[in-house]
């Protein structure tokens, strides 16, 4: 299979990229094995050998780093680092933790991977349709490995871009990934190193680019043996909901810096990742004169060589800068997440506005909005925090704004961890659904939308007893920011994280794909329209109009040269006759009229067959339906 398609936004094949080499932990060498950590308050730092018990001592330079050669070191040895010559512990930039966050470290020579499709030269954001996926439940066994024989269903599908969730070593059996204590580990119950490398090659294969979760904002809670090495790696300057803060910005924040930069660089070329998904930007606090998110999108970059990778941001905050260029003051990041798309939605869906949802009403009026602006909160008064939120949006793209009806969060933040597809009809849904997939902005779906999976995602972390308790509490705690949930009975149901039977309540039946074809036919269909329609492919904001035509309905025009108009039309509420039509978007191009060329209502879909909406005598828009027009020029007589 060709590795140079187009098709979601990938690029052919260019010249060959530049070296690049992580220069912190174990280096495989001729001649042994070269380490290297920083560790400045430490006076002396040793390399044990798990086999035979034989130590090597480093040697320390003026900034605090420890290296040395080991000659006897080479690749599948483990070692761990003895400290100040008392306990000893795991290397805080291992590549892979074989048995877990508290264990020795193996020391892992990439060179022994033989890639298989060296000239994928990346992805741009243009055309991606994302799919977020956690691997311990994406299938039975929950390995990298078996993820590979869903790659050919995810491509067919209409999906272009894979975003794993964290994968960086975590305790326990099963964990979100966001608790990463070893941020260079791929997680060893997914796999080994090679596992990823496999996963990657094998989705290169098939045109799909691959980008990895990371968490930059903080550490889990169990198993981070960074304080060990040196008290500078965390502040208490900055807040942070999930512990002390990374220091980004204060004394001895240098090599800070670049661990975290050296990490995103390490993804991107050890194993040829398509580029990051950045986890809340809002919580990384610089106050440098060059944020640090900058300097890792300009060096990651530098790093690809000729590959082209995208950077994209969840920022609670809706700021701008997150996607502005480095050069106009901004990060230099290719995308960011709106939570309004997805906020406004679920109101529109559920008619429930309650916590973090309190300042969306879900009208037409705000999916208009945020359509046409990316976000809806830029900068205006945000009652659910009490403070402004959001900046302005101006020219940037459509594809820079990642739009989404489900993902972890937004899923498992509810009691029962109900999916968006069983909080409504499945006639509101597939109309959301065709507003989602066919506006400009760039479309993300969570694994399992695409076919309507029914089972729960809830939030699980595997932690010992003592922390799995406060884990525990913590959760009911967040959950009760909603009314409803902060009954006692609500509490006593909310499901515990580090119950076996949470996280495999949260594990997708893929037969469902069958069981649940009209869904699955939906999201085909209309992936397949928006890469083949010339006109809604542009991804083009500034050719787009819309309009309300009720209190929830509404009309987008996409604007196409030569009148090449396409219009769609969505309706959310009741029945509605819009008859006159004083809205000037509904009418047709000149000397044209408007032909139907998509509906939400077909059987095929599970619908009740299609009516079209638009007849002589007007307009009547049946409730909960989407429908696609094309515009279409009389012949000359």
């Amino acid at each position: 299979m060709t590795t140079s398609s187009t098709i979601g936004g990938s690029i052919p094949a260019m010249a060959s990229q530049s070296e690049w080499n992580l220069t912190l932990g174990a280096q495989v060498e001729t001649g042994g094995v070269r380490f290297r950590v920083w560790a400045p308050k430490r006076a002396r730092v040793d390399v044990v050998l798990e086999e035979g018990g034989r130590s090597f001592p480093l040697m320390k330079d003026e900034a605090g780093y420890f290296s040395g050669l080991v000659p006897i070191a080479t690749g599948g040895m483990l070692y761990r680092y003895r400290l100040d010559n008392g306990d000893a512990y795991p290397d805080p930039c291992s590549r892979y933790q074989p048995q877990g966050p508290h264990g020795p470290s193996l020391i892992v020579d990439p060179s022994t991977y033989t890639w298989r499709h060296p000239e994928w030269q990346g992805v741009r954001m243009q055309g991606q349709v994302i799919y977020e996926l956690h691997v311990g439940t994406f299938t039975p066994e929950g390995t990298l490995d078996a993820t590979i024989a869903q790659l050919d269903e995810l491509k067919d599908c209409g999906v272009t871009l894979i975003e794993l969730m964290p994968l960086a070593e975590f305790p326990g059996r099963w964990n979100w990934g966001y608790d990463g204590v070893d941020l260079f580990a791929p997680a060893h119950v997914y796999g080994d190193p090679d596992a990823l490398k496999r996963f990657v090659d094998a989705a290169h294969e098939r045109g799909l680019g691959v980008i990895l979760d990371v968490v930059y904002n903080h550490f889990g809670p169990d198993g981070n043996y960074l304080p060990a090495f040196s008290d500078l790696y965390l502040t208490d300057r900055h807040p942070n909901e999930w512990g002390q803060a990374i220091n980004f910005d204060g004394q001895g924040s240098g090599p800070v810096r670049e661990f975290f930069i050296q990490n995103a660089c390490y993804w991107v070329t050890e194993f040829k990742l398509d580029g990051l998904r950045l986890d809340a930007v809002h919580a990384i606090y610089d106050d440098s004169p060059v944020h640090v998110l900058a300097e890792l999108s300009r060096q990651a970059r530098v790093a690809a060589g000729a590959r082209s990778i995208l950077l994209i941001a969840e920022c609670e905050s809706q700021l701008i800068t997150t996607i502005q260029s480095i050069e106009d003051g901004g990060w230099g990041l290719d995308g960011v997440w709106s939570d309004d798309f997805h906020h406004i939605s679920r109101v529109a869906l559920t008619g429930r506005g309650q916590a973090y949802y309190s300042d969306y009403r879900g009208t037409a009026q705000e999916l208009l909005s945020v359509i046409k602006r990316g976000f809806v909160y830029q900068g205006q008064r945000y009652q659910w925090q009490k403070k402004p939120r959001g900046t302005v949006v101006k020219n940037e793209p459509a594809s820079g704004f990642v739009f989404y009806l489900q993902n972890h969060d937004q899923v498992a933040n509810h009691l029962h961890g109900d999916r968006i597809y069983a909080l409504a009809s499945h006639a509101r849904y597939r109309a959301i659904a065709a507003l989602l997939l066919l506006a400009p902005e760039t479309p993300m779906l969570f694994m399992g939308q695409e076919f309507g999976a029914s089972n729960p995602f809830l939030f699980f972390a595997d932690h010992h007893s003592d922390l799995a308790a406060k884990v525990y509490e913590g959760r009911k705690k967040f959950l009760a920011e909603f009314p409803e949930y902060a009954t006692p009975e609500a509490q006593a149901a909310v499901p515990d994280p580090a119950d076996e039977a949470t996280f495999q309540r949260s594990c997708l039946d893929l037969s469902e794909r069958s069981r649940n074809a009209p869904i699955y036919r939906l999201h085909k269909d209309l992936l397949r329209l928006r890469r083949d329609d010339a006109i809604l492919a542009r991804q083009d904001r500034r050719s787009l109009d819309g309009a309300t035509l009720s209190p929830q309905a509404l009309a987008l025009r996409y604007m196409g040269p030569a009148d090449d108009d396409r219009l769609l039309v969505v309706n959310l509420g009741p029945d509605l006759n819009f008859i006159p039509a004083p809205e000037p978007l509904l009418a047709p191009v000149r000397d044209g009229s408007w032909t139907l060329q998509w509906s939400s209502e077909h059987p095929l879909y599970g619908g009740p067959g299609i009516v079209n909406p638009l007849s002589d005598q007007g307009w009547r828009i049946p409730s909960a339906t989407a429908t696609l027009f094309r515009s279409v020029r009389k012949e000359p007589s």
